[in-house]
């Protein structure tokens, strides 16, 4: 039996945080800072947010209601496409109605299971430690670095215009300055940087939009390579006036580059610092994952040899979402069991809150990964637990991203042993993913 973690979260007040609050220090720059322990035990929470009605529901059935059994009546707020719009655009992530459903069809060919296992190939050759030394190494940057090369290689025919230092830094700048657009949007102004943060956000805004459309620009007219991107490009011409395909092309190049590998990085950044922190269950994690790989580096049937790794992860997950936070905007009245929800209400839906919830969970700050053992999973809830959101919205890569996530892994637990750095505290920051402050820096030994 392993000794009760509890990893770190945010410190919690006894009582409500005022919502000014929400614009202001760290939890300006942190979704996750500043909630009371009142909200992890609550139903239901409303605020009044700058004029919105604002809607946190925090029972699994209620949350089901948003996402799955009235999905139609709740679309994604005016702010969120606001904010979203220079960098995505009109995309897969930040549209709604028949264009989300027409772009949904198109890219989920691409995300099915057969075409995942073909990929395995492309997560393992990513998963390279070749290079590295003994001694400390931020891991929170080795798996960016090897989730932007997987993106890069497995949709975008490998260009190498999208695993440069400085796209690296540019998507970090582009994610940081969300909260000072967040509060624009909600003030009604125009999108502008105030700050240092805000002027770095619009350059790596900048730079994404412009490597981008190139890289789509260069495939013109037939869309090039038989790839996700090239495929992408050819479904949209048939589809729509050449313009607005090639405007939607680039809209989700940079949904799935951006979000494709953002959201998967955190969550491998996270499962590292949990192993680390449990050097037990991490030689029990490596001795698996050397029995898989012996077993075969890169067939379809490798996630399936790593049962305790997948759950490991998945506990990673309910900790540390790698999304906190989404929210919807109501079409129309409706309720949420006893409370009423207006027209134009916005109702926030929020992983970190779920998956911490007293009511939900035993002792749910505590690391369990036998959280995940089939059994315990089939007498939960499925809406309790949504890393990936669900209903018709559910991520249409999360297959992807745990399948790349288990192979990444796998091979650097074959080969390394991580461990603290000594003097490190670890802290979640970030408004739209959840990634430790100042990146993750282990000491990594030879196994």
């Amino acid at each position: 039996m392993n000794a009760r973690f509890v990893p770190p979260h945010p410190p919690r007040n006894s009582g409500p945080v005022p919502v000014w609050r929400g614009f202001f220090g760290e939890r300006a720059r942190t979704a996750v800072y500043g909630w009371s322990e009142t909200a992890f035990a609550s139903r239901h929470i409303r605020r009044r947010v700058f004029g919105y009605n604002v809607h946190i529901p925090l029972t699994p059935e209620a949350v089901q209601h948003v996402l799955l059994d009235n999905a139609a009546n709740y679309v994604k707020p005016d702010i969120v496409k606001t904010i979203l719009r220079p960098t995505i655009g009109r995309g897969l992530l930040s549209s709604d109605g028949e264009l989300w459903r027409e772009q949904r069809r198109i890219v989920a060919a691409n995300f099915a299971p057969a075409a995942i296992d073909a990929l395995i190939p492309v997560f393992a050759g990513a998963a390279s430690t070749h290079g590295w030394r003994e001694g400390a190494r931020d891991m929170a940057a080795a798996a960016t670095a090897t989730t932007m090369r997987i993106i890069a290689d497995s949709l975008f025919a490998g260009d190498p215009r999208l695993v440069t230092e400085a796209a690296m830094a540019h998507i970090s700048a582009a994610l940081a300055g969300a909260g000072e657009a967040r509060l624009q949007a909600l003030l009604g102004l125009p999108l502008m940087p105030w700050s240092l943060r805000g002027k770095r956000a619009r350059r790596g805004q900048a730079f994404l939009r412009r490597t981008l459309t190139e890289v789509v620009e260069d495939r013109l007219p037939d869309g090039g390579p038989d790839d996700f991107l090239g495929r992408l490009i050819r479904a949209l011409n048939a589809k729509f006036a050449p313009a607005e395909a090639l405007a939607l092309a680039v809209d989700n190049a940079a949904t799935f580059y951006l979000a494709g590998h953002e959201t998967t990085a955190n969550a491998i950044t996270w499962t590292l610092f949990l192993l680390s922190e449990q050097s037990g269950l991490q030689e029990e994690a490596a001795a698996e994952a050397r029995a898989a790989l012996d077993a075969g580096e890169a067939d379809a049937d490798l996630p399936e040899r790593l049962p305790l790794l997948r759950r490991i992860i998945e506990e990673s997950m309910r900790l540390y979402p790698p999304v906190p936070r989404f929210d919807r905007q109501a079409v129309a009245a409706d309720r949420l069991g006893e409370e009423a929800v207006g027209a134009g209400d916005i109702v926030s839906i929020w992983p970190w809150l779920l998956h911490r919830h007293r009511a939900l969970w035993d002792d749910p700050d505590r690391f369990d990964a036998e959280r995940f053992r089939p059994e315990a999973k089939a007498e939960r809830h499925r809406f309790q637990y949504i890393p990936f959101g669900g209903g018709p919205r559910l991520c249409v890569g999360a297959r992807f991203a745990t399948i790349e996530a288990l192979t990444v892994l796998a091979h650097w637990l074959r080969h390394w042993s991580f461990a603290p750095a000594p003097g490190r505290a670890v802290r979640p920051s970030g408004m739209i993913t959840l990634r430790p402050a100042g990146g993750l820096p282990l000491i990594l030994a030879r196994r």
